[in-house]
Parts: structure tokens; sequence; C-alpha cells
């Protein structure tokens, strides 16, 4: 781990929320209250994974909440990443509610469905800070749609929804990708136009590169700087990045074309659906075809060819078109998303009693 600069000590992590993996055995791992990223060697045990098998795992609250020692109502999973060698299940926790929850990795081994937490005691690490964060008392809020009981309950429309009215800090980072030797950030700034991507190179040194991003929001019928990136994933072999905004455009930016320092527009492709939030994306093959596929608040899985993606022209008008064709799955409930193999996506969802579960969705049947 010395190539990657990471060096033995405890990192200071306090909060943990979107993870990734980058080369080897290198978590980064994102620290919203520290303004941070942490690349932590995770040392994952297990040997080289083989074959396309599925992976199932009920009840993930109360197992957790077990091994945790503390209530279901406790468990806040944050994101989901799957060891690319391994095949192992890693999730960033938060242990407790508001100020007295505590930041914990755990690892789900696919060979025996055991739970272990990753300790971050004497670990080989390095941190890269986040410059541009929202200050910890930046009065701007960053409104999102839970995924949970959490928030207030309003009316839009004779509709009741639940809003989470949550510190600009806390969206600091909203996702992050690795991509050949630089770290993708997305999320909060504190710049006037406060949407942005950041470039960090890895092994870190110090420097960050970053850009402004402002999108034609369909439901809204403007352009806007100020809503962060909920989700992206890389595109066209990491020259660009597909990214998905609550209520809820689907927008391309070419990364690779991007100079530092500047406002990027990126091309809104699809609109899928008012008061609905994106929470994850995946792109996967199918029949030699790339896919991109979104698990929503409010609708099943969203499917959408990305040839269809490639042709479209950017979206700038307030009503239809709604931009690219999609296919909604029958599948609702699920949250997180992770490419578990080349056979197989594997979906947090949520069931009809309010259990999660870990599920393999085989990317040819859907």
């Amino acid at each position: 781990m010395g190539d990657y600069g990471l060096k033995v000590g405890t990192p200071d992590i306090r909060s943990v929320g979107p993870i990734t993996f980058g080369p080897d055995d290198v978590l980064f791992v994102a620290d919203n209250q520290s303004a941070a990223v942490f690349a932590i060697d995770v040392a994952d045990p297990a040997g080289e994974a083989v074959g396309s098998s599925p992976f199932d795992f009920d009840n993930v609250d109360t197992r957790l909440a077990a091994f945790l020692g503390c209530g279901t109502d406790e468990v806040g999973i944050r994101d989901m990443a799957v060891h690319p060698r391994t095949h192992n299940v890693y999730l960033s926790v938060m242990r407790g509610r508001g100020d007295a929850a505590l930041p914990v990795i755990v690892r789900v081994g696919v060979d025996d469905g055991s739970l272990r937490e990753v300790s971050c005691a004497d670990v080989a690490f390095a941190a890269a800070p986040i410059t541009n964060a929202p200050a910890e008392d930046d009065p701007r809020l960053n409104i999102e749609l839970p995924e949970g009981s959490e928030g207030e309950e309003i009316d839009v429309g004779g509709r009741k929804i639940r809003i989470w009215r949550r510190p600009a800090r806390t969206a600091t980072v909203t996702d992050m990708s690795y991509v050949d030797g630089t770290l993708l950030v997305a999320g909060m700034s504190n710049e006037e136009f406060s949407s942005n991507l950041r470039r960090i190179a890895f092994p870190f040194s110090g420097t960050m590169d970053d850009n402004s991003l402002e999108i034609f929001h369909v439901s809204h019928g403007k352009w806007e700087t100020a809503a962060p990136i909920k989700t992206f994933v890389p595109y066209e072999d990491g020259q660009s990045i597909l990214a998905s905004y609550t209520c809820t455009p689907v927008v391309h930016f070419p990364v690779a074309e991007l100079a530092a320092g500047t406002k990027a527009t990126g091309r809104t492709v699809a609109e899928l659906g008012a008061m609905n939030q994106p929470l994850d994306m995946v792109s996967f093959t199918q029949d030699d075809d790339e896919y991109l596929l979104v698990s929503n608040s409010n609708h099943g899985l969203i499917k959408i060819a990305c040839s269809d993606i490639d042709g479209q022209s950017g979206l700038t008008e307030p009503q239809a078109p709604v931009g690219v064709p999609r296919e909604v799955e029958s599948l609702t409930g699920v949250s997180r998303l992770a490419n578990l193999n080349g056979s197989y996506v594997l979906a947090l969802q949520k069931d009809d009693r309010g259990e999660r579960h870990l599920r393999s969705l085989k990317t040819a049947a859907l």
C-alpha cells in the first residue's frame, strides 16, 4: 500500500457516507462531518472470487442491529459497495441517532454471510480534504426525500410527501466513483453555484480540480446550479458521467472536456418524474448492449438503454418530451445498487413489511 501513499495509523473518521472501491484493497470513505475522503486498506481476507453466483442476505437491518448491539431503528445504512476482487459486500453504517451516531464499515462475506467490522485502528490510510466544503455553520439547507420516516410531512398538490431539510455540510459528498487514477466526487460546495464535481488524483497529492455544475431541471422549468447530484455513474470509459438529481433529471457531463474552475453545463437527457428522488445508479451489459439502472424513492427500477442516451438532444423545456425511452421494472422498494459480478446486480430492497434484504438481480432478466 506504500505505492498508494497509505501510511499506518488511525484515521479520525467522524461520519461515513458514500463509499467506493479503488485499486486493490483500497476503499474510499466519504466523511462529510470532517469534509474529507479517506482511502483505507481494508485488507479483504478472501481469495479471488470465482464464477458469477448470486448472493442473497435476508433481514439486513435485524442482523446488523444484533451485530452492532443496537435497535433496528438505530441502523442507518448510508451506502453499499462490492469488492471487485472478492465480491464481499461493504456497508457504510451510522450506528445510533443524531450527534451520538457512530461510523462503522461492515463487511458481509458472500461465502458464508458473516458480518465483520472493518477496523479503522492501525490501518494503512490516507486522507484528502474537501477544501471547498460548506462550513459547519453554513445556513443553507439541502432538501432530500428520505428513504424512511425521517423528516417532515408536507402537502404538495394534495399529495403527502416527506422531506428532509439537512445542513449543506451533510451533502459535501453525495456520491463517488474511482476511474483510472482519479476519484470523482459529487456534492455541494461553499460557493454561490454550490452544485460541484471534484476530481482528486490518487494517490492523494493535496490537490483537487473542481467545477460548478448547471443543469436544466425539467420539472422545475429552469436552469439550476444549487441542487447537488444525488447519484452518478462513470460513462464512456470514464470520459463522462451520467448523473441524476432529485425530482428527477438524468444529465450527461463530459468530464474529459472540463477545465478546472469553470462552470460546466450538463445535457439533460431524461426526466424521471416529479416528487421522486434517485437513490442509486449502476450500468450493466445485456446482450452486448449497455443499460443504466436507476433506483427511485417513488418508482420501480428504471432501465434506460445507453444508446438512447447517446442520441438524445438536451431537454430545455419545462414540459414533454421527457427524454429517452425507459422501462419501469416491477421491482419496488430498492434503494442501493451495486454491480456484484458480470451476471448480477446487487440490490438493497425493502419488502412490504418494511424489512430490508440484499437481493441479486440477474442482468439477463432485467
